[in-house]
């Protein structure tokens, strides 16, 4: 049985956002080898402008976790919703802000 949680329908028309923008993505996950490549490798699907060296990763203080900030240009809600949705789907992602 899955247990992702799906996003709430939000109408478009009740954005917070204005598009196009610049949109952080925070991403959560255990420490790993591949989180990095992995969470760019969905990223860059969804923005293929996004430039890998603006990735910043910070590690928790006991250094189990990692939190990676993705800033893309979100075009649009349905952008936003679809990288959102494949990060959180990822086995190794623990959580997107």
């Amino acid at each position: 049985m899955n247990t992702t949680p799906q996003m709430p329908v939000i109408p478009e028309s009740e954005s917070l956002v204005e598009y196009p923008s610049d949109f952080p993505l925070k991403i959560f996950g255990l420490q790993h080898p591949e989180l990095a490549q992995c969470v760019l490798e969905v990223v860059t699907r969804h923005a293929p402008d996004f430039e890998a060296a603006s990735m910043e990763m910070r590690a928790s203080k006991t250094a189990k976790y990692i939190s990676l900030t993705c800033t893309i240009r979100a075009t649009s809600r349905k952008q936003l919703d679809a990288v959102y949705q494949d990060l959180v789907d990822h086995p190794l992602v623990k959580m997107v802000l």
